[in-house]
C-alpha cells in the first residue's frame, strides 16, 4: 500500500526535479533513484484507481441499463467506448481496460491489492485477468488466492506469475484449458504494421506447432543455403536477413528481386517528390497508406521500378486551398460509388474515430441515411468495425464539419471529442521558416584528461 509518507515523499522528489533546470543540482543519485521507485509506486497506484472508477461506471451503466428493460445480454455496452474515450485509446483497447478492470475488482482481490499497493504493473495485472478469462468466477477467485505468496514475494517477475496463473488454470479445468486453444487457433491470422525506418511488422497468429515449424522450417533452409556455398546465400546476409529473405521467397513464390510480384501499392506523393524538384519540396517524403511515410529518394526509386515493369499508374488527387486535406481525385471509372469510397478511404487514412487507429473495415454514412444522410464525400467517413458499430448504441452521435475537416463524436455523459482529417500525405508539412533554419554548429570535443 502506499503509504501517506511514500506519497508526499515522491510528490515532494517531482517538485524538486520538475520544472526549468534549478540551480540547486537536487537530488542525489540515491534521491533519484527514490523519486523513480516512487513515481512507479504512484502510477500503479492510479492505475488502481482507474480500475475502481471504471468498475463504478460498468455497474452504474449496468443498472441504468436494466431499469430501462435492456436485455442482459446488451447491458454496459456504452461502457467500453466511454472508457476508450475518457483514457484517450482505441476501442479495442479500451474494451479490454473496461474487463480487465471489472474483473480485477469484483473477483480477483489478492490480483488487485498487489496493483494499488505498487507490488505488479498494470500490464501484469491484465495479463492474470486474462489468464483465467475462460474459469467459472468461483475457480477465478481460487486461482487469485492460491497466487498470494508469489504476489507477495519479492522480486518476482510479471511472466513468471502469468505462467502460475495459467499453470493454475488449466489444474482447475482442463476441459476449458483445450476449448481455450481450439478457440484460439480459430482466430488465427496475419497482419502487417507499420515499423520504424520504412520497414514493416508482418504478424502470423499461429498455433504453437504451426508456429515452431515455421520458423524450423526457415532456419533449416537458411542453414542448407549456407552449408551448400549457394549464391542465394549472399555473403553480406546474417542468418536472420536470410531467414526473413526466405520467407518471401516462400510465400510469393518468386525471387523478389529478379521476378516481382504484381501488387497494387498505394504511393502518395507530391508532384515535386515525384520529379525530384530541386529545394525542400523534392524532398518531401511519400506516404504508403496504412504504412507511413517515405523518404524521397526510395519512393522515387519504388516509382521507377514499377515504370520499368510497366505497372506504374498515376492519379491526381486534388487539396484544399491551405493544403490541409484532401478535397477531389482523378478518376478514369464511370462508377462515382467506388471512386467516392477510395477517396473517402485516402482522405481517412485510418477509422475516423477519435483515437482509433485501426484500419478501416466499414463506409459509413456520419448522418444515416434514415436521417436524410446523402451518399456524399462530405458525409462519408472510414470505420473500423467496432467503432461503425458503437456509433449505433444509444447516447453515441457523430457529427462532420466538412468545411473545416473535422468529425465530432458525442458520449452518452455528453462529452465530446473532435478528430481532425489527417494531412494528406499522412504528417504535416514543415513551414518554410523551419525548412530554412541553418543546421546547429558542431560541438567541440572535451579536452582530453591530462
Amino acid at each position: 500500500m502506499l503509504t501517506n509518507e511514500k506519497l508526499q515523499a515522491a510528490l515532494h522528489l517531482l517538485e524538486i526535479t520538475g520544472g526549468e533546470q534549478q540551480a540547486d543540482p537536487g537530488p542525489s543519485e540515491a534521491g533519484l533513484v527514490d523519486l523513480i521507485a516512487g513515481a512507479e509506486t504512484l502510477k500503479r497506484l492510479l492505475c488502481a484507481h482507474q480500475a475502481l472508477a471504471t468498475a463504478a461506471l460498468a455497474a452504474t451503466v449496468e443498472a441504468a441499463d436494466a431499469e430501462r428493460g435492456v436485455p442482459t445480454a446488451r447491458r454496459g455496452r456504452s461502457v467500453a467506448p466511454m472508457v476508450a474515450r475518457a483514457r484517450g485509446l482505441s476501442e479495442s483497447r479500451g474494451g479490454r481496460h473496461t474487463a480487465a478492470a471489472t474483473v480485477l475488482v469484483r473477483e480477483m482481490p489478492q490480483t488487485f491489492d498487489a496493483l494499488r499497493g505498487g507490488r505488479i504493473e498494470e500490464w501484469t495485472a491484465h495479463q492474470l485477468v486474462a489468464a483465467t478469462n475462460d474459469l467459472t468466477s468461483a475457480d477465478r477467485r481460487r486461482v487469485d488466492e492460491a497466487l498470494t505468496r508469489q504476489l507477495t514475494a519479492p522480486g518476482e517477475g510479471g511472466r513468471r506469475l502469468v505462467g502460475s496463473a495459467r499453470a493454475l488454470a488449466q489444474q482447475l479445468d482442463p476441459a476449458a484449458a483445450l476449448t481455450a486453444a481450439r478457440r484460439a487457433a480459430a482466430d488465427r491470422r496475419v497482419t502487417l504494421r507499420p515499423a520504424p525506418d520504412c520497414m514493416t511488422y508482418l504478424t502470423a497468429v499461429l498455433t504453437a506447432e504451426d508456429g515452431y515449424r515455421v520458423q524450423a522450417s526457415l532456419n533449416h533452409a537458411a542453414a542448407t543455403l549456407v552449408a551448400a556455398n549457394d549464391p542465394r546465400a549472399g555473403e553480406a546476409r546474417t542468418h536472420a536477413q536470410l531467414t526473413a529473405d526466405l520467407l518471401v521467397d516462400l510465400i510469393t513464390g518468386a525471387d523478389p528481386v529478379t521476378d516481382p510480384v504484381p501488387t497494387k501499392l498505394h504511393l502518395v506523393m507530391t508532384d515535386s517528390t515525384l520529379f525530384g524538384t530541386d529545394g525542400p519540396a523534392g524532398d518531401a517524403p511519400a506516404t504508403i497508406p496504412g504504412v507511413g511515410p517515405v523518404p524521397a529518394d526510395l519512393a522515387r526509386q519504388i516509382a521507377a521500378t514499377a515504370a520499368t515493369n510497366d505497372r506504374l499508374w498515376i492519379q491526381r488527387l486534388f487539396l484544399s486551398p491551405d493544403r490541409s486535406r484532401l478535397v477531389a481525385m482523378e478518376s478514369d471509372t464511370r462508377l462515382y460509388p467506388s471512386g467516392l469510397a477510395q477517396l473517402i478511404r485516402l482522405r481517412d487514412q485510418r477509422c475516423a474515430a477519435p483515437f482509433c487507429d485501426a484500419p478501416i473495415r466499414h463506409l459509413d454514412h456520419v448522418t444515416p441515411v434514415a436521417e436524410g444522410g446523402r451518399t456524399s464525400f462530405a458525409n462519408g467517413e472510414g470505420l473500423c468495425v467496432r467503432c461503425n458499430h458503437t456509433k449505433e448504441l444509444p447516447g453515441f452521435r457523430v457529427v462532420r464539419d466538412d468545411a473545416a475537416g473535422t468529425t465530432t463524436w458525442t458520449i452518452p455523459t455528453g462529452h465530446t471529442l473532435t478528430r481532425n482529417d489527417p494531412p494528406p500525405l499522412g504528417y504535416p508539412e514543415l513551414l518554410p521558416a523551419l525548412m530554412d533554419i541553418p543546421p546547429p554548429e558542431p560541438e567541440e570535443p572535451d579536452e582530453p584528461a591530462a
